[in-house]
């Protein structure tokens, strides 16, 4: 058997950008955060977790800026300086997975989203129930790993996923 990687492809909509993602994606989710919605112009944002050393920058070069996340940690956005698509969101942690913007992927369409986070600022005409779907109506609990998680053992998706608020459709 070979240990062969998946090959992923991406690019900003000017096409200033490209990358390529060297390996499969740790878990692909929607945010329905403010932030998210305006960072995308839309009702949410797709998020893709990708091992930080698998990403690769093929061609054109970032823009970065920093906000606070909710949880009060540095949140490193890179861009394309041209037409200003979001690419990723990192951490200070340079070791940690990025976000990947996955809408900028050449072919999304491969990936359905496992899960959908901070609901309760999800627009009431959007439909979120889909079996086997983790739905979490704020940001998923890193410090609490009992309640929630212990009803979507079976279905890890979420990197430290806990807190009260989540739950998974049936």
């Amino acid at each position: 058997m070979t240990d062969s990687k998946s090959i992923y492809s991406g690019q900003c909509q000017c096409g200033n950008i490209r990358y390529r993602i060297n390996g499969e994606p740790l878990t692909f989710y929607a945010c329905h955060c403010l932030a998210c919605q305006a960072q995308s112009a839309s009702a949410f944002g797709l998020s893709m977790l990708v091992v930080v050393d698998d990403f690769e920058l093929i061609a054109g070069a970032l823009k970065f800026w920093s906000t606070t996340a909710d949880d009060g940690s540095a949140k490193i956005c890179a861009f394309c300086p041209e037409c200003g698509t979001r690419i990723y969101h990192a951490s200070d942690d340079a070791a940690a997975p990025i976000s990947l913007k996955a809408g900028s992927l050449d072919n999304i369409s491969q990936f359905n989203p496992v899960a959908h986070i901070w609901t309760k600022r999800a627009h009431r005409w959007l439909a979120l129930e889909q079996p086997g779907t983790i739905i979490c109506r704020g940001q998923p609990s890193t410090k609490d790993r009992n309640s929630c998680r212990a009803r979507i053992a079976q279905y890890p998706v979420l990197p430290n996923l806990g807190g009260q608020s989540c739950r998974k459709s049936r």
